[in-house]
């Protein structure tokens, strides 16, 4: 059974070597590290299998800037599952926790950098993001709203933490 509970301080080494170990790379890990820092984290979570943590996934403030107002927003980045543990539905159940931790907090949007295959089952898609300037190819970052219509006739460009280094 998969278990999701919010992030404990004493998690924080075993979180570094989840998205090392997910991504093959310590990029993610230094992301995770520097959004704590600046105290961008709205909630960090990780997944147990038997009271071993084989997942996490963090959502962070960002901003849409419109031409009159910065609307704020979650980032949904990283989303890590040990590679052993993959494809068993982790990322799901940390997925469903998170929507469900965010809904309740009152958040309105959520959005993704990541697989088109993969997020648009949980309600993200390109389409709700096509107004949103971005530094990604066409199609790649997708958004979910929270509250029914969250996104209409938002135009403007997305602002990610300082820690993620977009321009």
């Amino acid at each position: 059974m998969i278990a999701v509970r919010a992030e404990r301080i004493a998690d924080q080494a075993t979180i570094r070597a989840i998205n090392i170990a997910a991504f093959d790379r310590p990029d993610e890990a230094d992301l995770v590290d520097a959004l704590r820092e600046r105290g961008a984290v709205l909630a960090s979570l990780v997944a147990e299998l038997d009271l071993h943590p084989v997942g996490h996934i963090l959502f962070s403030r960002m901003w849409i800037d419109t031409a009159d107002r910065a609307i704020p927003a979650v980032a949904l980045a990283p989303m890590a599952v040990l590679p052993q543990y993959q494809r068993r539905g982790v990322g799901a159940r940390l997925l469903a926790a998170g929507i469900d931790a965010l809904r309740a907090a009152g958040e309105r949007i959520v959005i993704v950098l990541g697989h088109r295959d993969y997020y648009p089952r949980f309600g993200f898609t390109s389409d709700k993001a096509h107004l949103l300037e971005n530094p990604f190819p066409p199609g790649a970052l997708m958004a979910m709203e929270l509250e029914p219509s969250a996104l209409a006739g938002v135009r403007g460009k997305v602002r990610y933490a300082k820690p993620f280094s977009l321009a």
